[in-house]
């Protein structure tokens, strides 16, 4: 399968982190963008001054959720890095997988 990587436009800028998850969790530049707008929950990031926003996905028997965390920049959107997490997760826990806490750096957040 092919990976078309995200380009960054006049309001929404693409970190490379977000373009590798992207490509992982094979989600693609408009499903994300969507999300930005019809989103289902939106909760405080780990990371400070950080939004998440997830939308339901996967069918009845195999549910899943599209996480998307970004910073607002002034009139800007900075898509931080976004994932599949598989199943439904509680509202106010934010399920963020081990190896995005890894590459972020945010070891110190996770353990509380």
């Amino acid at each position: 399968m092919y990976f078309k990587p995200p380009k960054d436009s006049g309001n929404i800028i693409w970190t490379r982190h977000a373009a590798r998850k992207m490509r992982q969790y094979q989600l693609s530049e408009g499903r994300l963008r969507r999300l930005l707008i019809h989103y289902e929950r939106k909760e405080e990031g780990v990371a400070p001054g950080t939004i998440a926003l997830m939308q339901s996905a996967g069918s009845k028997k195999h549910p899943s959720e599209v996480w998307l965390m970004y910073q607002p920049i002034n009139k800007k959107t900075k898509i931080i890095t976004a994932w599949r997490y598989p199943g439904r997760s509680q509202k106010r826990e934010l399920p963020i997988p081990d190896d995005v806490v890894d590459e972020l750096g945010l070891k110190a957040l996770s353990a509380d």
